[in-house]
């Protein structure tokens, strides 16, 4: 509606795990928000395997496979799966600390159209880091990083570097 603030607006910094399916006007309002310099790390997970007491339908479900191709062609990004890897927890080593992984994506870089973004993989494409504008994306191709349970602390020594990862300047 005309005059209708942006719920983004205020926002510095956000986390994204596991989205819906964004309209076209969500699609466009985070990307100009992203651009115009905010932060924003991303967890996009194309097999999703954490347990949800929702049940199939409830908007609270978490979705079963991130599906935001849109917004990610635009930052020149697309999420690839491999069907043929293993189901089970797993490390993927990362520049600071381990990624817990199961049943991960990988990003691949792709030509961006005018105004895309500037990205990089890290982790064997388990992450990506974009700057788009004034702003940073860091988008994980999994989420088994918020899964409960973490005896040792590697899912908190992990989200905490892509939290700091995320608000760097670049």
């Amino acid at each position: 509606a005309a005059g209708s603030a942006s719920p983004l607006a205020n926002l510095s910094r956000l986390v994204i795990a596991q989205p819906r399916p964004l309209s076209p006007q969500e699609n466009v309002a985070l990307d100009a928000w992203v651009r115009g310099g905010g932060r924003l790390l991303l967890l996009a997970d194309p097999a999703l395997t954490q347990h949800s007491d929702f049940p199939l339908g409830d908007p609270r479900r978490p979705q079963a496979v991130a599906l935001l191709s849109p917004i990610l062609a635009r930052w020149g990004l697309e999420l690839t799966f491999d069907d043929a890897q293993p189901f089970g927890e797993r490390m993927q080593a990362g520049p600071v600390a381990p990624l817990p992984v199961n049943l991960a994506g990988r990003w691949r870089i792709t030509p961006a159209p005018a105004g895309g973004g500037q990205c990089r993989t890290l982790a064997d494409g388990l992450v990506a880091i974009c700057t788009l504008g004034a702003g940073r994306v860091v988008a994980v191709a999994d989420a088994a990083a918020l899964e409960p349970g973490d005896p040792d602390g590697t899912r908190r020594k992990a989200l905490g570097w892509l939290l700091d990862e995320a608000q760097r300047d670049r």
